[in-house]
């Protein structure tokens, strides 16, 4: 099975990704358009100059990858992809041939969260339209993709990972509740400064407390992509 999880930044997608590689039949792939987002939009991301050499820019290549063999024969194949990654000329026609999970977080938690680590991010920067757009073409393919919201996941791993698992046709293993400290040899080569404090972890996060109180324009950001949110948790698990 190949899994393809959309995200934004800042919404447990590293501490997903580390569950499915806990599994032990999972191959993982850490935001593989990362480089041709970059190449295509000119953005001065942290570590721009390490991550373009890191990986490809054809989008192309990118695809072929994706879509072909399962990289160390493992039975499923998982896709930690950001969502705002997808801009034109990134092809989304394959999209519809492997299984897609769409994990959402409050727009006020990321607002707070990705400005500490991005100055002056934008709605485009954070992934919500673009995670909507995406679930729509699926939807009007004929698809049902699944939604679940990192809250959830952090308020009861193990029923929440229990329920995405039946929903997508996976078996369930208690191994995607813990990992190693320190990371996996398969995180994207911006690591160092955005993984800071999943490396520290061996699990997920205990539940989040009230949500942050915003001002200015974290607050208009995070306005603006409600929206999308609220359309999305009305298919969530």
């Amino acid at each position: 099975m190949h899994i393809a999880m959309w995200s934004g930044p800042r919404n447990l997608s590293t501490a997903m990704m580390y569950a499915f590689a806990a599994r032990g039949d999972c191959a993982v792939v850490d935001e593989p358009f990362y480089a041709a987002y970059l190449a295509r939009t000119g953005l001065d991301h942290p570590m721009r100059d390490a991550i373009m050499a890191s990986q490809p820019t054809d989008p192309g290549r990118v695809v072929a990858a994706l879509t072909g063999p399962v990289p160390g024969a493992k039975a499923h194949f998982y896709h930690k992809h950001m969502a705002q990654h997808m801009i034109p000329g990134i092809p989304r026609d394959w999209i519809g041939d492997i299984t897609n999970v769409f994990l959402i977080r409050h727009p006020a938690r990321v607002a707070a969260s990705f400005s500490a680590k991005y100055d002056n991010p934008t709605l485009s920067d954070i992934g919500f339209t673009q995670q909507l757009e995406l679930f729509q073409q699926l939807r009007a393919e004929g698809h049902d993709p699944v939604v679940i919201d990192s809250a959830d996941i952090r308020r009861d791993p193990a029923t929440m990972l229990a329920r995405l698992c039946a929903a997508i046709g996976l078996d369930w293993t208690p191994r995607m509740l813990s990992w190693s400290r320190g990371g996996h040899p398969d995180d994207g080569v911006w690591a160092p400064h955005w993984y800071g404090a999943v490396h520290q972890s061996t699990g997920f996060a205990p539940p989040e407390r009230d949500l942050p109180d915003l001002a200015g324009a974290q607050a208009r950001l995070a306005d603006a992509a409600m929206p999308a949110y609220h359309a999305l948790t009305r298919h969530k698990l």
